[in-house]
């Protein structure tokens, strides 16, 4: 106990000394003063593996920026202090702490509002914002594909979808978006009856043929980062007729299965305009009150403009998306400063 208070003590005078470090950065030739940004992360491990990269930390560092882990077990409030609290954790006590932190401490940014995430952990509301939006310019059409919510009873299921007048096949995912294996299963119908075989609580949404190719749209504050990814295949008219039964899926996309450098028709693969995910992201980040998701989003095939987001994701796998380290640091930055510039202001 003695050497867990030592190092815990240790610990908080590094962040107090960096606290009132100043360090030189060159502007325009004259080297000027700047705080370090404190950002304390409370993650899961399996997203301290994937995000606290050492090219993550040190390019940081390098910026004036320093991350500092959160301990769990001791009361938030004595720790720090931080500019900014960076987090992933879905435990309702963990919410409710950090709640009051955000009452306490309405000086620091917390990465994001816990009540906000909480609204895409239910895939019946997730996407919601977009369905309401009803977002249409001249570069095209987003909408969201039609679903059903089944919570209970499966064996309903081919009656509720008769009555809803959805289309097969459907795809099938958990109602829960926890960020768990689990969550990110899907299963394919292309009769009713198969859906019985599941259990509820989930959501059917219709299938939409997009050539085999999804776009996650990386969203970190305001900068956007596209990549491809492959995702289910295309089902024809003859392959409807023919297949029966249910066919179950482990997560789709992932690093894996990164379709960026793929040979691909260039009506498949070809990017969604820039304008109109700088104009959903920005709806979006209102609508959600959120600055770090992601959407997963499909292009219907045979058009060019007409998009469908099939899923949002809060603080998704960013060490998956190319030059993630700048564009998050560039982004804490940003916030950082600000604070400071609204305080000598």
């Amino acid at each position: 106990m003695r050497l867990m208070d030592e190092v815990e003590k240790e610990e908080e005078k590094v962040v107090e000394e960096v606290q009132d470090q100043w360090c030189l950065v060159v502007n325009a030739g004259f080297a000027s003063p700047k705080k370090f940004v404190v950002v304390g992360y409370a993650l899961t491990s399996k997203k301290i593996k994937s995000f606290m990269q050492p090219k993550l930390e040190g390019l940081a560092r390098n910026k004036g920026i320093l991350f500092v882990a959160i301990d769990q077990n001791r009361p938030l409030s004595e720790q720090g202090p931080f500019d900014i609290v960076l987090h992933k954790l879905s435990c309702k006590e963990w919410r409710q702490v950090l709640e009051d932190y955000r009452q306490s401490h309405p000086e620091v940014t917390v990465l994001d509002p816990p009540d906000c995430i909480q609204h895409l952990r239910n895939r019946q509301h997730m996407l919601q914002a977009v369905a309401e939006m009803n977002f249409s310019d001249s570069y095209g059409k987003v909408g969201v594909p039609r679903q059903l919510v089944i919570k209970r009873d499966a064996s309903a299921v081919p009656e509720l979808v008769n009555r809803a007048g959805l289309n097969l096949p459907l795809v099938a995912k958990p109602l829960v978006a926890d960020g768990s294996a689990k969550s990110h299963e899907l299963s394919l119908a292309y009769e009713p009856y198969s859906l019985q075989k599941l259990e509820p609580p989930f959501v059917l949404q219709e299938f939409v043929n997009h050539g085999g190719v999804l776009f996650k749209v990386y969203i970190v504050g305001d900068a956007i980062k596209v990549v491809r990814r492959f995702s289910l295949p295309d089902v024809s008219k003859w392959e409807h007729s023919k297949d029966a039964g249910i066919y179950r899926f482990p997560r789709v996309s992932c690093a894996a299965a990164s379709a960026d450098d793929a040979d691909l028709d260039p009506i498949v693969g070809e990017l969604p305009p820039r304008p109109l995910l700088e104009k959903l992201a920005t709806e979006l980040r209102w609508r959600l009150g959120l600055r770090l998701f992601n959407l997963d989003m499909i292009r219907e095939y045979g058009t060019r403009d007409r998009f469908y987001v099939i899923d949002i994701n809060y603080f998704p796998g960013y060490g998956k998306m190319p030059e993630y380290e700048h564009i998050f640091t560039d982004f804490l930055l940003k916030l950082g400063n600000g604070k400071y510039k609204k305080k000598s202001g």
